[in-house]
């Protein structure tokens, strides 16, 4: 019988960093040229999961959708993270 006490570490399986760089670039940039704010459809997409926030334009609406969004805010906070340690040192 396993013992449930002790704490597992959890990977997530990454999809490359590229990607989702690339998939982020586009869809920023398709709500740009739509006239939309593109940060807040962004964030409206992550926080709620609704594609509705992202155009099909592009073909960004289908490219956000096929990326977990657990993976796009891991690297978002990532990307954060380590440009404010660059920018202390």
């Amino acid at each position: 019988m396993e013992n449930f006490d002790k704490t597992m570490k959890f990977d997530i399986e990454e999809l490359p960093k590229e990607e989702v760089r690339t998939v982020l670039l586009n869809v920023y940039h398709t709500l740009e040229e739509r006239g939309y704010s593109p940060i807040d459809q962004i964030v409206g997409y992550l926080l709620s999961g609704d594609p509705a926030y992202i155009p099909r334009h592009n073909e960004a609406r289908n490219q956000i959708r096929r990326l977990d969004r657990d993976d796009i805010m891991e690297q978002l906070v990532t990307h954060y993270i380590q440009s404010e340690q660059d920018s202390h040192e």
